[in-house]
């Protein structure tokens, strides 16, 4: 059972971690909008994509510090379901997959579907051998 602070520290950590996902779309999309940057990337969600692989890298850490050095499981629900499950959004890139198809943009809508997910487990992976 977990107490009402550590349920209260989760809540407070999603809340973190989805104004830093606000903040790190925000920067992300700045740079790919900058004059002389690539057409292809126009209307691509690289900021979504961004956020789920290094969101997935973090979970990936956490979980190996978890397993292997002993990080408290109060501390990893926190950093991990509070802080990183808000940060990252997997409904957000389901969305902006669907929307690529629709609008006709097979390529991108299946590099944003099946890349960023292979990218996504990839990075966890190496987030857990990093933390391991």
């Amino acid at each position: 059972m977990t107490s009402p602070l550590v349920f209260f520290a989760i809540a407070l950590a999603g809340g973190l971690g989805a104004a830093l996902r606000l903040v790190v779309d925000g920067l992300v999309r700045s740079v790919v909008s900058r004059p002389g940057r690539p057409r292809a990337l126009a209307g691509f969600p690289v900021g979504t994509a961004v956020i789920n692989v290094t969101g997935s890298f973090a979970l990936g850490l956490l979980t190996g510090l978890a397993a292997s050095h002993g990080l408290p499981r109060e501390w990893l629900l926190i950093a991990g379901g509070g802080l990183v499950g808000g940060y990252t959004t997997f409904s957000t890139a389901s969305v902006e997959t669907v929307r690529l198809l629709l609008e006709g943009r097979w390529r991108a809508g299946l590099l944003n579907g099946g890349g960023v997910l292979v990218l996504s487990v990839g990075a966890a992976l190496l987030g857990l051998v990093v933390g391991g």
